[in-house]
């Protein structure tokens, strides 16, 4: 097991090359042109504790192992969560390479709801409509609150309301529960 502790250029060159390694070991084909974003973030995670801990934190190869593992499931996340979808228009195209193509009945039904999402954010105020398009993306409250420079109670509330008219909405369209 190595241990990696870097003081100087040298080793910093190994945990970069360790890193390299364990993010090529868990990467999957379809994120690999992301491969040298994701040693950066795993090298960026693995310096911020070493400067927490004042340069004394040492890393194994198995903690290497988790923080390149731990920066692909994080990308994978985002990349899941931050599907754009046109609030405009009719074009509904989207890329996700772990699911199957569905079938037809269910791509229609897909559809419509959409149509459905999208006519409903049309009737709300602008701010709702604003948190809310962003609560659907996959942003936290807190960062819907930093985005658009609201206090956190204000997003909280503006996202709560507006979701309750969302639902409120679709249910009206006989899309509710």
């Amino acid at each position: 097991m190595t241990v990696h502790s870097p003081n100087s250029d040298a080793d910093y060159e190994r945990l970069r090359d360790d890193l390299k390694r364990s993010v090529a070991r868990v990467c999957p084909r379809w994120l690999a042109d992301r491969s040298e974003d994701l040693v950066q973030v795993a090298l960026m995670r693995v310096m911020e504790i070493r400067r927490k801990s004042e340069g004394s934190a040492e890393f194994s190869s198995y903690y290497l192992k988790k923080a390149a593992y731990s920066a692909l499931i994080d990308e994978i996340r985002r990349l899941r969560r931050r599907q754009e979808v046109s609030m405009e228009g009719d074009e509904e195209t989207e890329f996700d390479p772990a699911a199957e193509t569905p079938d037809p009945e269910r791509a229609s039904a897909g559809k419509e709801v959409g149509r459905a999402i999208r006519d409903c954010l049309g009737l709300m105020v602008r701010p709702r409509k604003l948190a809310v398009t962003l609560n659907l993306q996959g942003h936290s409250v807190p960062e819907i609150g930093r985005l658009l420079g609201w206090t956190g109670k204000k997003a909280e509330n503006l996202v709560y309301r507006g979701m309750a008219d969302l639902r409120g909405c679709l249910e009206g369209k006989g899309l509710g529960r």
